[in-house]
């Protein structure tokens, strides 16, 4: 923790207690202050402080808009030029105070309070802008119920698929019309949908709406999408597609709560650009042939495409799910709420702090706030809250928790880690499992506990707490590391392995890992190969490399994503992909795959080619091609290069279309005054 910055620890009432010599130990260099009704009878104390403009960290969470008002009001006061407290919460009441525990939880306070005052860099955002132009989709008179609702805020279109007997309103007051949806695509303020059996309703109708002559293909465009069809889903993960309302027009509530919702999406609005996205880092294909593609099959929402070389993210359609970034074995698609580098700088403060302040076999529980925030409060609150020595992490998606967190975990010291999901994810969490697996794995060849990584699928406080105190943690790690995450994410990532296996319990060298996992080596039947070097052009990371001045092949296993781009480039098929993790070759330099003694030209002495397949050529053509038969000058054009081949076919006149006369065509004239020619004559 920063020197000079003030931290407030509160004991809510005497609720808790408090290791201020712990919290202290573990947060060295901050001034603490401890308190009994800090938000209330204490808030002098605070004022204080924020007046001195020193940076403070408050462990509460639920007063921190009194606290946050607080300090704007005395902000407001403070003369321009005058530095203005910089102000943090963390929540060390439900995640330590309140649990049966809560006299061995100083530790885990101090760390969690060391994190909370680590910065993190702003997030990039995207504009959705929306005018308020909604079309209420559904079947029947709900619809337009929904409609008159909407009218008066937003700019109304009903569109009405297969309706029967809808009565036709007293007054047109925003059009109605029958289509049924095809196809549809966009986001807030940009959707474009195409329309079948698209119709206008006849201003003549009596009891029933009656349409006029219905067409295909009407293109209609608005900002925003209230589905009450109660069909399938316009959108892949449609709960995620910004501007796209849907309700079952079955159940009332959810219809109105769908109508409040969209009455305020209107105006300008931002959403974070959750994917940073390296366009030259990308080993989607090479020359129309696809090799990665774990982005595009874990997409959620279909924000991903192919385009050339690499994919395109839409950033107006992504969710921020994350999974993109977790899957990406190259880095080109990198999470950005926050980085990776932030999300792991603060994994080793709750780590290292924890450590110091006399913390033992910590465990780490990643979530969402959304799920997770309320399971902890209802076990703080109603149960035996969570174990001293569980230490929760926040994240905005577990889905982007990658395999260099998993790494680093354990490396800064970790006992056990636990990711907590819902009991039925809303959405996939495939890319997910297949990294705790592939963690398992690495884990598991370095001696740490089979189970040190895993998942709680849970909606139940209760159960959280009993799977987390079943826990059998241990110190795996006897000196835990302290590198700081810097670089892009894939240096991160292998550096990340590379001190896990530096600390490891029984580091090994190599562990097999299985298909598809990013990382690993390429072989090649060294027979086989003829140097053409397509291979390397292929290759996006430039794990496979040549030498310009002699054929060579050469080989960075670091580098190398098995992406397959290389093995189905190769026109000799003589290339495998090998799955492993080796962690000397995060330092060994690039090794020799092939190598020849280049072919030199018999004219000029200047090396092209190489040696094997100069020979292979002249095997395959002398005394059997026509060109070279009897033609001893000719073969020697082949030992050449090419200034020295031109120069030689000028000076001896060579001509490449000299072939034999072929033999002349014959028509079906040729049969028949052949014929007419062997019949004797009148």
């Amino acid at each position: 923790m920063a020197s000079k910055r003030k931290v407030f620890v509160c004991s809510c009432e005497r609720t808790m207690p408090l290791d201020k010599d712990a919290i202290a130990k573990g947060c060295h260099g901050g001034d603490i202050e401890t308190a009994n009704q800090l938000c209330r009878a204490e808030i002098e104390r605070f004022k204080e402080a924020v007046e001195t403009g020193e940076p403070i960290t408050v462990g509460c969470t639920q007063e921190a808009v009194l606290f946050s008002e607080v300090a704007s009001e005395i902000a407001d006061e403070i003369p321009d030029g005058s530095e203005i407290s910089d102000v943090n919460f963390t929540n060390i009441r439900e995640t330590a105070g309140w649990s049966k525990d809560a006299k061995e939880a100083g530790p885990k306070m101090a760390a969690l309070l060391a994190a909370a005052a680590e910065p993190l860099p702003e997030t990039p955002l995207v504009t959705l802008n929306s005018d308020g132009v909604i079309l209420v989709y559904g079947r029947d008179e709900r619809a337009i119920e929904a409609g008159n609702l909407l009218k008066d805020r937003l700019d109304v279109t009903v569109l009405l698929s297969k309706p029967k007997d809808i009565l036709p309103p007293h007054a047109t007051e925003f059009p109605i019309a029958q289509g049924t949806i095809k196809n549809a695509k966009g986001w807030l303020g940009a959707f474009e949908l195409t329309v079948d059996d698209y119709a206008l309703p006849a201003p003549s109708s009596r009891d029933a709406l009656k349409f006029e002559n219905a067409r295909d293909g009407a293109v209609s465009k608005c900002d925003l999408i209230l589905d009450l069809s109660g069909g399938t889903p316009l959108f892949p993960a449609a709960d995620l597609r910004d501007g796209y309302l849907r309700a079952d027009p079955g159940d009332p509530s959810t219809v109105l709560h769908a109508v409040l919702k969209a009455h305020g999406l209107v105006g300008t609005f931002d959403k974070p650009r959750y994917i940073t996205f390296t366009e030259h880092l990308c080993a989607h294909s090479r020359s129309r042939i696809v090799g990665c593609h774990r982005c595009l099959d874990l997409c959620p929402t279909g924000a991903i495409t192919p385009n050339g070389n690499h994919v395109k993210i839409d950033e107006h359609i992504c969710a921020g799910c994350g999974a993109c970034a977790g899957a990406c074995p190259t880095g080109a698609a990198a999470y950005a709420l926050p980085p990776a580098d932030s999300l792991m700088q603060k994994l080793r403060t709750l780590l290292l702090v924890y450590r110091e302040a006399g913390g033992e076999k910590p465990v780490l529980l990643l979530h969402d706030a959304e799920h997770g925030d309320p399971l902890i409060d209802a076990l703080a609150r109603h149960g035996e809250g969570l174990p001293a020595n569980v230490i929760p992490v926040s994240v905005n998606e577990i889905t982007q928790v990658a395999i260099e967190t998993f790494a680093a975990v354990f490396a800064y010291g970790a006992s056990a880690l636990r990711v907590l999901t819902r009991d039925k994810p809303r959405h996939d969490i495939t890319g997910l499992t297949n990294n705790i697996e592939l963690a398992k794995i690495i884990l598991a060849g370095l001696g740490f506990g089979e189970e040190c990584v895993g998942v709680i699928s849970t909606d139940d406080p209760d159960v959280l707490g009993r799977e987390l105190r079943a826990l059998d943690a241990r110190d795996y790690v006897k000196e835990p590391a302290s590198f700081l995450p810097v670089g892009k994410t894939r240096d991160m990532k292998l550096l990340a392995l590379r001190e896990l296996q530096r600390v490891a319990p029984a580091p090994i060298d190599v562990i097999a890992l299985p298909k598809d996992a990013p990382f690993g080596k390429v072989e090649i039947n060294v027979e086989g190969c003829t140097l053409c070097l397509s291979c390397v052009g292929a290759c996006p990371t430039g794990a496979l490399g040549d030498n310009p001045d002699k054929p060579m092949l050469k080989f960075s296993e670091a580098a190398c994503v098995q992406c397959g781009l290389c093995q189905a480039t190769c026109p000799e098929k003589v290339i495998s992909l090998v799955p492993q993790l080796d962690f000397r070759a995060t330092t060994a330099p690039a090794r020799m795959l092939k190598e020849e003694e280049p072919f030199h030209c018999i004219s000029c002495g200047k090396p092209f080619g190489t040696k094997s397949t100069i020979e292979r050529i002249i095997a395959k053509l002398e005394g059997k091609h026509w060109m070279y038969k009897d033609a001893p000058q000719r073969l020697e054009m082949l030992k050449m290069c090419d200034d020295c081949r031109v120069a030689a076919v000028t000076n001896n006149s060579f001509d490449p279309y000299g072939a034999p006369q072929r033999p002349k065509l014959r028509t079906t004239e040729d049969y028949l005054r052949e014929r007419e020619e062997q019949e004797p004559k009148g």
